[in-house]
């Protein structure tokens, strides 16, 4: 495997984008909503550099089978808080054709949220896109397939401290 985001470059990203998302919902009402699974890592160190008082939510949605994008928006656990007036603060580990994003911002809308902005580990640099841009962005990265800091390959690699590469 080949490193591409070490533990260290991990952390002072994400220290700087804690910094950046206290001012930018300071007096606001915030609830980051997490990804799942692939976000609980980064979601965890980012919401302790986080300085406001938030809620914590988990949403579960995925076109991701198999390795590869179905284009197909499956929803497998929804909100257990109300997001309704709240502004939302959506963290992923990668945005890559956006799919996934995309549908979670209409619905956190038509749920009433107040604003809801975005946040992502990843950006990888692909030619099209459903959704184009995240609010707040770690790390641009070219269009391979990463693993490590949350994200896997068939449920392997998400405990690794690193971002990597699979190598053949």
């Amino acid at each position: 495997m080949k490193t591409l985001l070490t533990e260290n470059e991990i952390a002072e990203r994400i220290a700087q984008l804690g910094e950046e998302i206290t001012e930018a919902y300071r007096g606001k009402e915030l609830t980051a909503v997490i990804m799942m699974n692939g976000a609980v890592i980064f979601a965890a160190d980012l919401l302790r550099k986080i300085n406001l008082p938030l809620y914590i939510d988990c949403f579960s949605a995925s076109s991701y089978e198999n390795d590869r994008s179905t284009g197909k928006i499956t929803v497998r656990s929804a909100l257990k808080l109300p997001v309704q007036g709240r502004h939302v603060l959506l963290i992923d580990d990668i945005l890559d054709t956006g799919l996934s994003m995309k549908y979670a911002v209409h619905y956190f809308l038509e749920l009433g949220a107040a604003s809801v902005k975005t946040c992502v580990l990843m950006d990888k640099m692909l030619e099209s896109k459903q959704f184009e841009h995240a609010d707040w962005v770690g790390f641009r990265i070219p269009d391979r397939y990463v693993v490590g800091y949350g994200l896997d390959s068939g449920e392997y690699y998400r405990n690794l401290p690193y971002v990597g590469v699979l190598t053949d």
